[in-house]
């Protein structure tokens, strides 16, 4: 999973001076499962960031636009090509409609102070934008999801969740100076004077104790204190967390209402007598705070003064925080990761090898009264899925559009689209798998992916690839087009032949066409067949018949071989006036003769074979293939019969008419290899583990 974190505008994202927001993305980064794969953005000038993978975002001019929509436009034109899973957006609202819909990514929105005070989030109808629109809404308190849900009506807040500033625990102890300590902006809201003039009394009082600020204000005022009260300024968070380590008491004053409170939670933590005011979400930070009454420099004194009085009272509050911290950073960090995956609810059932849902997108041919059903690629694929274990359903987008078409083109799309996007919603499915369909498009990919971002998407092709036929380049384009939407793509080429960069051929896989033991069910060298050598060839699928005048590298073969091979008994189909035969049909023809010719379209090319190769081995023929198309990478001699060109072939055939012993012995090896390697079983798990990512050989 990919996470960009982004930070509001202008936050100092560095070692020296970072804010609560970049203090909490920092944190959480160090424990969670996905560190190595989650980016901080944001825009400042200042160096020397808290952590790796920041990107930051150079030269906002905003004369023309607001700085939130140029900030925003420069991630997104940074970012789009990234593919984040997760936008996780800071305190920022507003920016939530500058995203929405320009990403394909999940959204969650953070709120570090209260969204009624920030743009966007101010009115009740942008509220409820937010809940309608972002994925989740993470409040770092009690108090400020309270704040949100203000005056909205009954709405349900099962998207939003409480994650709390955290830290880690420690277990040394650090000896202890007599200092008091205040950590925060040196400013009114903060109750800096309070504190300031409260330490005249206390430090007059007992000369053995001194006093440290902590911070900055951009309009400083320098509000009069005590000559043993010093101001360090801004320092680095770690030295922040060592002095706490090393002081008594932490005052943390505030008018405002606070949000939070983390500087409450570090001084707890490190083993302070810690002393808050009762406002906004400061009470949430420790259960050993003390709350101070009425917040005003008497109360401050009165409550100092006792800490310092009794020893015992002061350690016993120091341990008490120290020991029970109440937000542990390992615990909340696993939080953030469990509602990360929470938005993707199926990412790691492939990784827990739990069955998988299918949809299988093919052509099952009822327009065509399921003549091809014996070599459809798609009904082994799916025989193969259900018997690994799998649930699949299967989708024929040609016989939809042809039932649903209208007059109106567009309407029919329209409507097989949209009834795909409601069977993925309904079925929710782990795997997409298609192949010849020219009604899928990326768009209804990139729907699928909206809805379920770790679906997993493939094609499969069986078309010839190589270069040497006229619609070699069309096969090609119709792969390459799926490219950018699918994960994996099989084709029945080896993918070498197709020349491309490895950046797209590590994804490209060959597979066989597979046998099926319902389908490919014959054992022909049992039986007596009359014939010697069978051919079959087509002129289109859909077409079914001989189409005149159309002739091909496969006719003009057929015709020199046939002089050549004289008392041979011959019975080829899709040539001259022999008309194409299928089903049945071709099943009776098939069984009648004692070898059969793999003859493809095109030259030879590696690997290629049209998908009747399964329908010929599978049956128990002795079949004859051009060695080129190097399947001794798969069969020995003793399982097929290679030949080198066409009086070889001749020559085999005659050889094999005359010699049944032989003949026999090849055809019941090379189906029993056959079935061996390629069976819908195997074929099917292969297509799962390459698509799933797992490590698949094919032999």
């Amino acid at each position: 999973m990919k996470i960009a974190s982004i930070l509001p505008y202008k936050e100092n994202y560095t070692l020296k001076g970072a804010g609560a927001v970049a203090l909490w993305i920092s944190d959480f980064i160090r424990d969670s499962e996905y560190k190595k794969n989650t980016y901080i953005i944001g825009s400042t000038k200042n160096k020397n960031y808290l952590t790796k993978n920041y990107i930051n975002i150079d030269n906002i001019n905003s004369k023309l636009n607001s700085t939130t929509k140029e900030y925003s436009n420069k991630i997104i034109n940074k970012i789009k090509n990234l593919n984040f899973d997760i936008l996780e957006l800071h305190n920022r609202p507003i920016m939530v409609k500058e995203f929405f819909g320009k990403l394909n990514s999940k959204i969650i929105l953070y709120f570090h102070n209260d969204p009624t005070t920030m743009k966007g989030a101010k009115s009740v109808a942008e509220r409820i934008y937010l809940l309608k629109n972002v994925d989740k809404i993470i409040f770092i308190s009690k108090w400020v999801k309270k704040r949100f849900f203000e005056n909205l009506p009954n709405l349900s807040d099962n998207k939003t969740q409480i994650i709390y500033h955290s830290i880690d625990p420690i277990r040394k102890n650090t000896r202890k100076n007599k200092q008091i300590i205040f950590v925060g902006k040196l400013n009114e809201s903060k109750g800096y004077d309070l504190y300031c003039k409260s330490m005249f009394k206390i430090l007059d009082q007992y000369n053995d104790w001194s006093a440290v600020s902590i911070g900055e204000e951009r309009r400083f005022q320098n509000f009069p204190t005590h000559k043993r009260h010093f101001n360090l300024g801004q320092i680095p968070h770690n030295k922040v967390l060592d002095y706490l380590s090393r002081s008594e008491i932490a005052v943390i004053p505030s008018r405002w209402e606070e949000p939070f409170g983390r500087t409450a939670l570090e001084a707890s933590s490190r083993g302070c007598a810690t002393i808050i005011s009762n406002t906004g979400g400061l009470p949430e930070t420790t259960d050993y705070a003390i709350k101070l009454k009425k917040l005003d420099t008497k109360n401050i004194e009165n409550e100092i003064i006792k800490l310092i009085r009794n020893d015992k009272f002061r350690k016993s509050i120091q341990i008490k925080s120290k020991n029970f911290v109440k937000h542990k950073l390992k615990k909340n960090s696993q939080k953030i990761d469990l509602m990360r995956n929470s938005l993707f609810p199926f990412k790691k059932i492939n990784i827990n090898g739990n069955k998988l849902r299918i949809i299988n997108i093919y052509n099952l041919a009822q327009k065509l009264n399921h003549r091809i059903y014996n070599l459809s690629l798609g009904k082994k694929f799916t025989n193969g899925f259900i018997r690994n274990g799998h649930d699949v359903i299967e989708i024929s987008d040609r016989d939809y559009v042809r039932q649903n078409k209208g007059i109106n083109l567009l309407s029919f799309r329209d409507k097989f689209h949209t009834y795909l996007i409601e069977t993925f919603k309904n079925y929710n499915p782990d795997l997409v798998i298609f192949g010849h369909s020219d009604n899928i498009n990326q768009e209804i990919l990139s729907d699928f992916r909206s809805i379920n971002k770790k679906i997993i998407i493939s094609q499969w092709n069986e078309d010839p690839l190589m270069k040497n036929l006229s619609d070699t380049s069309e096969n090609v384009n119709k792969l390459k087009r799926f490219f950018p939407m699918v994960d994996h793509s099989f084709i029945t080429t080896n993918p070498s032949v197709l020349k491309l960069s490895k950046k797209f051929t590590q994804y490209i896989h060959f597979f066989m066409t597979p046998v099926d033991n319902n389908i490919e069910c014959f054992d022909v060298f049992k039986l007596k067949p009359e014939n010697d050598v069978f051919y079959a060839m087509s002129h289109g699928v859909n077409r079914a018949t001989l189409k005149e005048g159309k002739t091909d590298n496969r006719v003009t073969f057929l015709e020199k071989l046939i002089k050549k091979i004289d008392g041979v008994k011959y019975d080829f189909y899709g040539i001259g006036k022999q008309e194409p035969i299928w089903g049945n049909e071709f099943y009776k023809s098939l069984l009648n003769s004692k070898m059969a010719l793999n003859l493809s379209r095109g030259e030879p090319t590696k690997h290629y074979s049209s998908n009747r190769i399964a329908s010929l081995m599978g049956n128990g023929l002795l079949v004859f293939i051009d060695k080129k198309v190097k399947m001794s990478n798969f069969f020995n001699s003793n399982e097929i019969v290679s030949y080198d060109h066409i009086d070889d072939l001749a020559e085999k055939i005659k050889f094999y008419k005359e010699n049944d012993k032989s003949r026999i012995k090849i055809a019941k090896k090379g189906k029993e290899k056959y079935f061996k390697l390629f069976n819908e079983v195997k074929i099917s798990k292969y297509i799962i583990d390459k698509s799933i990512g797992k490590k698949a050989s094919l032999i």
